[in-house]
């Protein structure tokens, strides 16, 4: 007898449309066992089999599970299940209370559903699949939605819980995941943007990150180990402060943040995208995260503001002030090629006939910078440090050229490509290296 119906805490799982199929087959299967189906139930139960099928092995390549592929995505939505028991273990671990037994009884039915026999289901239906998604192994080891070491994590949970003894045992497995590794989107994903909707902002993973780290940066390593020593102390609750990187464009500002989380996601660091059309939904935002088992960092990519534009107020208060203190995990990461952020006129350097207290309306723009507690200025390089970026980056690729062709034919690059910086070394570089493959060079 299929029994989840009955299920209480983990009754979210019912809503994947994959899990419905597979339910819905096994009920049928089960409540009909023995009987001779009439031919358009047998048509309907095969064609809802078959959907189910088709859904676990989508599921299965897009995160490259290997083995059971039945047990693997049971194992996902538990994982990707936010109540009460997941939420609570995020941040404690264990608990206590009647909340326990609730748990184990809902695990007592999810375990039928781990362990559950699918040959009699083959054999009366004269179907052959099992053998083929019971082992599965994907077309490649990297999926297009989990890295590889998310991946590798829920593998090891799959068998952990596929072998459980009974549901205390499944219970602690889970238990010790959430703790670990937190539930839910920000269990899984490192990197979220925000989407408006009427109801307030949706925090959507963005499954698709730039997977660059910080050994991948040439240079300016004063300036990553500020970002480093500042993120240091924020996964360690300590105290940290916002982080303004200002300076000339394309010298790795937005690449060393992107390092930056890839360094620490597995402490538990997050990053948020938002951009200023989206001040508005901030509020929102921090109140979804801020109870989290989580350290949040919400990014700001190249950001400045038109002296017309009054989003920059909005941001200041909230990244400091107001009555409601901003939370312990988040803290707010910019990008900037301004300083101030804030576009100022010369003209407003004079004492304007309209406007009495004309030293406070320019203090009023330059406060957003002063909410900044780490400000990092990123300049262009010299022809040195960007040879010496060059030179990085080549070795990095495996490029074999002559360093003195490569240095004059990066600085024949650096002419016709904005002067010295490091994106114009990497643009170099990548061109360098699709040239060699294609034997051009």
């Amino acid at each position: 007898m299929i029994r989840t119906k009955e299920l209480v805490i983990y009754r979210g799982i019912r809503n994947n449309t994959i899990f419905r199929k597979m339910e819905q087959v096994m009920t049928e299967w089960e409540d009909s066992k023995g009987d001779l189906l009439p031919t358009s139930k047998r048509e309907e139960l095969l064609e809802n089999l078959f959907d189910g099928i088709y859904g676990l092995v989508e599921e299965g390549q897009k995160r490259s599970f290997c083995g059971n592929l039945w047990q693997a995505h049971l194992t996902y939505l538990l994982a990707n299940d936010e109540n009460a028991f997941s939420r609570f273990c995020e941040k404690k671990g264990t608990l206590d209370g009647s909340i326990n037994a609730l748990v184990l009884h809902d695990l007592s039915i999810i375990q039928e559903m781990f362990l559950y026999d699918f040959k009699e289901l083959e054999r009366g239906l004269d179907v052959s699949f099992f053998s083929l998604i019971d082992h599965f192994e994907p077309a490649c080891a990297k999926g297009i939605v989990f890295n590889k070491l998310l991946r590798d994590r829920m593998n090891e949970l799959s068998g952990k819980l596929a072998g459980a003894s009974d549901p205390k045992q499944m219970q602690k497995e889970l238990g010790s995941f959430y703790a670990d590794y937190g539930v839910g989107n920000f269990g899984l994903h490192k990197s979220f943007r925000v989407k408006h909707e009427e109801n307030g902002a949706k925090i959507l993973p963005i499954t698709n990150s730039e997977s660059i780290h910080l050994d991948d940066l040439i240079g300016y390593e004063k300036q990553k180990q500020q970002l480093i020593d500042n993120t240091e102390a924020f996964v360690k609750g300590q105290k940290a402060n916002n982080v303004l990187l200002f300076g000339e464009s394309g010298t790795g500002k937005s690449s060393s943040v992107k390092a930056i989380l890839n360094e620490y996601y597995k402490d538990g660091l997050r990053m948020i995208e938002i951009f200023k059309h989206q001040f508005g939904d901030l509020t929102s935002v921090i109140e979804q995260i801020k109870d989290r088992n989580y350290k949040f960092i919400i990014y700001m990519d190249d950001l400045s503001f038109e002296e017309t534009e009054l989003e920059y107020k909005y941001l200041k208060a909230v990244i400091e002030g107001g009555l409601e203190k901003r939370p312990d995990n988040v803290l707010i990461y910019a990008t900037s090629n301004r300083r101030h952020l804030v576009k100022e006129r010369w003209d407003e350097r004079k004492q304007n006939a309209d406007d009495v207290h004309g030293n406070d309306s320019k203090e009023e723009k330059l406060s957003l910078y002063a909410r900044f507690g780490v400000t990092i200025y990123y300049g262009s390089p010299m022809q040195k440090d960007y040879l010496k970026i060059v030179d990085g980056l080549a070795k990095q690729k495996n490029i074999l050229m002559d360093q003195e062709r490569l240095h004059q034919e990066a600085i024949r690059w650096e002419l016709s490509h904005g002067g010295f910086s490091g994106r114009a070394a990497q643009q170099f570089i990548t061109h360098l290296f699709a040239m060699q493959n294609m034997g051009k060079y």
